[in-house]
């Protein structure tokens, strides 16, 4: 399902025109391409831009109200059509609602009533619903409606990834379960995608009428939670296990990336907490410098000590006057 325009804009349902204009010119100077250079940028600015074309419409946002992102199915005069045939329509909004749709393209449309039920289901009990209201819905919409193609509505689906598919990238077979059942697609994943960032599938959308283009189908990504790596936008922060003399004497120690291992050097008199930067190890960026890896040092000591490593330690305690608690 597409997002609300109303979320897209940060808006309640009952916003007014002018805080409809003043989130649109807020969010347009942050996301527009020319000022703003991350890769989510443009997609987030295309998605205001269409949020704002149908609210700041008073009829077509009456429409959205009503139907959703069904909207655009639904001629300008429904309203009046609607009252000649004797149905009774209220927002969507209410506990009773109507909703508009194309079914499955084949004269069927699943049409809620104002009573919440009785109508619901049409397009699995196989019951005509153009014969059922004498003709007056056709394929491509109310009859006496718009006559030239409509195009079909845009929709939305989220892509899970792991952070190591979303740096490397690739060609990948997505699955995804709709109203029509499985659908299987072939999916380019731009290497170094990030949480929140939208892939374009042209032509994979709902379906238009009267001869109509498809709509687009976006698929959302989503970054799956992982134990070893946290991301912050482009920036990939680990955690980096030392031994306590490694951390005084210092040391070269493997750290894990996305891409695969790699060597950052602890310095000695490391302390826990103290952070490494790998320049340009994070996420990769297509359209600039990449991210880089933070490693942070974790001093580790061993669970249970031989007979001579408690030794050692007990040597180590009697000659060294460090003190961690001490002020300065």
């Amino acid at each position: 399902m597409a997002r609300d325009f109303y979320d897209v804009l940060g808006l309640q349902r009952e916003a007014s025109e002018e805080e409809i204009q003043q989130a649109f010119r807020t969010l347009a100077r942050k996301y527009h391409p020319d000022v703003n250079k991350d890769p989510q940028a443009e997609e987030r600015f295309k998605e205001i831009n269409e949020a704002y074309s149908v609210l700041s419409d008073p009829k077509t946002r009456q429409r959205y109200d009503r139907f959703g992102e069904d909207f655009r199915r639904v001629p300008e005069d429904w309203e009046e059509q609607m009252a000649g045939a004797g149905v009774g329509a209220r927002g969507a909004g209410g506990a009773g609602r109507s909703a508009w749709g194309t079914g499955d393209g084949g004269g069927r449309v699943r049409f809620v009533s104002d009573y919440g039920e009785g109508f619901e289901g049409f397009e699995d009990s196989g019951i005509d619903f153009e014969d059922l209201f004498g003709g007056m819905f056709g394929r491509g919409g109310v009859r006496g409606g718009p006559r030239g193609p409509i195009p079909g509505a845009d929709q939305e689906a989220e892509l899970p990834l792991t952070v190591e598919e979303a740096y490397r990238g690739g060609k990948r077979s997505v699955t995804l379960t709709g109203p029509q059942g499985e659908r299987t697609y072939d999916v380019n994943i731009p290497r170094g995608v990030v949480d929140g960032q939208r892939i374009r599938l042209a032509g994979e959308g709902g379906h238009g009428g009267g001869g109509g283009p498809r709509g687009d189908l976006y698929l959302l990504v989503r970054i799956k939670p992982d134990s070893r790596f946290r991301l912050e936008g482009r920036d990939i922060h680990v955690v980096v296990p030392v031994t306590p003399w490694e951390a005084a004497l210092g040391a070269s120690v493997p750290v894990p990336t996305p891409g695969g291992s790699a060597k950052v050097t602890v310095p000695g008199g490391s302390s826990s907490g103290r952070r490494l930067r790998l320049r340009g190890e994070g996420m990769p960026n297509p359209r600039g410098p990449d991210g880089d890896l933070y490693a942070e040092v974790r001093i580790m000591v061993p669970p249970d000590l031989s007979e001579r490593e408690r030794e050692l330690f007990e040597q180590l305690a009697t000659v060294s006057t460090f003190d961690p608690r001490k002020p300065g």
